[in-house]
């Protein structure tokens, strides 16, 4: 199984219809708006590295509202509970 991150800059006004769109797209399990230099984050979980070329050059880029995108490899997934960990930093009352 391949995991790829999607980063995608979109036309403002269509943000929320090309993110909905996004998540239509064969092998988009996640979606999300985010903030910063990219407006959307795709999370693609692929059979196989060859379908990676399908996805992000074929049927991405048929998706209206799409400016710019940078596509990301993972190498590694880790446990659940370490990436709550990191992410929690800061968040616990005391």
């Amino acid at each position: 199984m391949v995991t790829a991150i999607v980063l995608v800059n979109a036309e403002r006004s269509r943000i929320p219809e090309t993110a909905a769109e996004l998540a239509n797209v064969t092998h988009v399990k996640e979606v999300y708006s985010v903030t910063g230099d990219w407006d959307i984050v795709a999370v693609l979980r692929l059979p196989s590295y060859d379908d990676l070329d399908d996805v992000v050059t074929g049927e991405l880029r048929k998706v209206e509202g799409i400016t710019r995108t940078t596509t990301m490899l993972a190498f590694r997934t880790y446990a659940p509970a370490l990436l709550d960990q990191g992410f929690g930093v800061g968040l616990h009352e005391d």
